[in-house]
């Protein structure tokens, strides 16, 4: 295999790392997964995704090296800030540590950007020319890509929706605002939600599968679930008008139970003009999208 066909992949997340080699057209050719252990710190976390790349058998082949993280980050110097899933990451310079370590170029961006850019080369949001990708998780994430390029904004935080305010309705976060996308409509507010009002202990897809079998609390939670998404997606749509809104993440694994109810939801929140015209589709990747988006960040970063 051609050296310049070859771009590793690093998915940095709060469970598990995993690292990827990646040829041209998304496909895997060999993956190494750990879990991050974040009690342990940054150090040995690094020590050990050092580890993983090299043991890849592509490594000698390999061009460049692509991280996607959680944030806050800031792309442009590759430096971690903080983010609450990984204790213990303030300020680290990821970029230089394993660009120092490897000798290869890197490139680290945000999480969700890595896995917008894989659905808009190879998912749900091949074919069009602007995509903006959703992830309903354990919080609400975002990422826009135009013409196949990430938009990333001055700041790093291009797309990132999550403390979009969406009501007053909700309790106060330390970091989020209060009433924000992430507090009412991510997977971990749904679980929250169905822990309280239902005594449930286990994950959001409870909820949905109450609310399918009849029960009323659960349906009510549902729905108000899908109030609040909707709004975040319609005010996605008046901002950057996609041709595509993908949705990614575990809330998606029940996409059976609310898909459907949520376009109609959002269509009646946008002008009467854009109704039709701008598509809602689930993601194709799957758990593969960040890895892929990953390896893709240095081929769009040059």
């Amino acid at each position: 295999m051609d050296e310049q066909n070859i771009w590793i992949g690093i998915d940095l997340g709060g469970t598990n790392v995993r690292v990827a080699a990646i040829i041209e057209n998304g496909a895997i050719l060999e993956e190494i997964q750990q879990l991050t252990n974040v009690e342990k710190g940054p150090e040995a976390i690094i020590d050990s995704i050092i580890d993983m790349t090299t043991n890849l058998q592509s490594y000698p082949q390999a061009k460049a090296i692509g991280i996607g993280a959680p944030g806050p980050l800031n792309a442009k110097k590759g430096i971690i800030l903080g983010p609450p899933n990984l204790p213990g990451w303030d300020d680290v310079p990821l970029k230089d540590i394993i660009e120092n370590r490897t000798n290869l170029p890197v490139v680290v961006d945000n999480d969700a950007n890595a896995a917008a850019l894989a659905e808009a080369h190879f998912g749900a949001g091949a074919g069009y020319e602007s995509v903006f990708y959703i992830t309903v998780s354990t919080g609400v994430g975002g990422g826009f890509v135009y013409n196949k390029q990430v938009i990333k904004g001055a700041h790093s935080c291009a797309g990132e929706i999550g403390n979009m305010i969406i009501t007053d309705a909700s309790p106060a976060h330390p970091v989020l605002n209060k009433g924000s996308l992430e507090l009412l409509a991510s997977g971990t507010a749904l679980q929250q939600a169905g822990k309280e009002k239902l005594n449930l202990t286990d994950h959001a897809g409870e909820v949905f599968q109450l609310a399918a079998n009849g029960n009323e609390t659960a349906k009510a939670l549902v729905e108000e679930f899908m109030n609040y998404l909707a709004i975040g997606i319609a005010n996605v749509i008046h901002t950057v008008d996609p041709d595509i809104i993908v949705l990614g993440g575990g809330v998606m694994k029940s996409q059976d139970h609310f898909l459907t109810e949520l376009r109609e939801k959002v269509k009646s929140y946008v002008y009467p003009q854009l109704r039709e015209s701008v598509h809602i589709e689930p993601a194709l990747l799957g758990t593969k999208a960040g890895i892929v988006g990953a390896a893709m960040l240095p081929k769009e970063d040059h």
